[in-house]
């Protein structure tokens, strides 16, 4: 067997160990990326040592692009649903609207809200508002909650500076202000398609309607010790739109003014994910926090709550970048690239097949995408004419396919809105497989005319 072969066989077994070690023996993410790796390091005849270190680098360069990114993206959540900004930006899409509307106004919002904060927690706190509406519009929930989870989950899956799409940013060297262009330009119909249209189509295979009297409490939110004024609706839609907007005008600025130039030096600031974060969050802390009353002690636990859940995310992307470093160490990903060149299949199709595949055995989208990145990235420089910006969204739309028992989201889904296994199916899954189709064809379209 030569040695290449070998290797090639040695990185094969490693996914496969990952998959057996998160699904069979129920490992952490974060132990079974760790212990594949290594594994695949020594296997490959690295010294124990050097496997170490190539793990920890990769680990290390992964969190310095992508960690900042997202903490401050979570840190700026967290502000915006404490505060009450995320609720009042809810409030006033639904308002008194036709119960026709409800599906497309809960929808709009719930893409604007998801943008700077995770998903689990979007949900969660939107939730009560779900049950209200639909109360009081006499409808179904899901009428109300399958829109819900639709564009929260456009912006968990495609939009920085989420998980998933941070790290496939960071692996590809994405342009961020790009990636959120592309995004949104696939996303939002998208958000349309699989919201308000599919809510309607599907109605009819919603199944008995649960019981409104058993909803979840709404949580009783921190009161202002100096009230003043509620959130401001502009103000907390400038909040969210801020990051997107100025990355956005980073991106157009750079690429119309000579580099080197004062504009040239603005632009690239402005195209910064980490700067037009920290810029929103700053916002955020006067335009919601203090001008709403809310004092620095209150402001600081709203922070270290949104902050709470991303410490395993962390991790798990962390452990993905090492996993990368060591097949890069091992000489796989040169292999890959190599080999890349005489395949058939498109880099983008190959890196949606790839997460897809990882997504359906894992579970996980931010550990299907990790895993993805590090075998797809090398395609990349076999494939010069490939936009990265594309690849993060091809990436990215195949960690959405087919969410099932396996996911975590799926029983959340199940759990808020009291169906049944079979009803999540038919809602849940099957409106993530439709993102997911809608996204990878959105990016196929896209790569006739946006080229590397």
């Amino acid at each position: 067997m030569s040695t290449d072969l070998q290797h090639l066989l040695l990185g094969a077994a490693a996914v496969v160990v990952l998959v057996l070690l998160i699904t069979k023996t129920k490992l952490h993410p974060f132990l079974a990326l760790a212990l594949s790796a290594l594994g695949l390091g020594v296997a490959s005849g690295i010294a124990p040592v050097r496997a170490v270190e190539a793990f920890q680098d990769g680990f290390g360069d992964t969190l310095g692009g992508s960690g900042p990114t997202i903490g401050l993206g979570t840190l700026l959540g967290g502000i915006l649903l404490g505060s009450g900004g995320a609720d009042r930006i809810a409030t006033v899409f639904i308002g008194s609207r036709p119960v026709k509307w409800i599906p497309a106004a809960i929808t709009a919002a719930a893409l604007l809200i998801g943008m700077p904060h995770l998903f689990d927690v979007s949900f969660v706190m939107l939730v009560p508002l779900v049950y209200t509406v639909a109360k009081r519009s006499n409808t179904h929930l899901l009428w109300v909650g399958l829109p819900m989870a639709a564009g929260l989950y456009v912006s968990h899956g495609l939009l920085p500076p989420h998980p998933s799409p941070t790290l496939a940013v960071s692996a590809y060297g994405a342009n961020t202000g790009l990636t959120i262009l592309w995004g949104l330009v696939i996303g939002i119909p998208m958000a349309v398609l699989t919201g308000p249209v599919l809510t309607k189509v599907i109605s009819r295979w919603f199944g008995p309607a649960p019981d409104l009297d058993r909803g979840p409490v709404q949580s009783v939110s921190t009161e202002p010790e100096h009230r003043r004024k509620p959130a401001s609706f502009t103000l907390a839609l400038i909040t969210v739109l801020l990051p997107p907007g100025l990355m956005l005008i980073g991106t157009l600025g750079t690429a119309n003014t000579a580099e080197g130039t004062l504009p040239y030096q603005f632009f690239d600031a402005c195209n910064s994910s980490v700067l037009s974060l920290l810029a929103a969050v700053i916002f955020a802390f006067f335009a919601l926090g203090v001008r709403s009353g809310f004092g620095l002690g209150q402001l600081q636990k709203m922070a270290s709550k949104g902050l709470a859940p991303v410490g395993a995310i962390i991790l798990i992307l962390g452990a993905g970048g090492g996993f990368k470093a060591m097949l890069t160490e091992t000489g796989i990903d040169q292999l890959i690239s190599d080999y890349a060149v005489d395949w058939a299949i498109p880099p983008l199709l190959l890196g949606w097949l790839v997460a897809a595949l990882l997504r359906i055995c894992l579970g996980s989208a931010t550990v299907a995408t990790a895993a993805a990145t590090a075998i797809v990235a090398p395609l990349l420089s076999a494939s010069p004419g490939t936009s990265p910006e594309l690849m993060v969204l091809a990436t990215a739309s195949g960690a959405v396919m087919l969410s099932h028992v396996n996911d975590s989201g799926f029983w959340l889904f199940k759990e808020y809105f009291q169906l049944s296994v079979a009803q999540t199916f038919r809602t849940w899954t099957l409106m993530l497989s439709i993102q997911s189709l809608i996204s990878l064809g959105g990016v196929l379209l896209l790569s006739t005319v946006v080229h590397g």
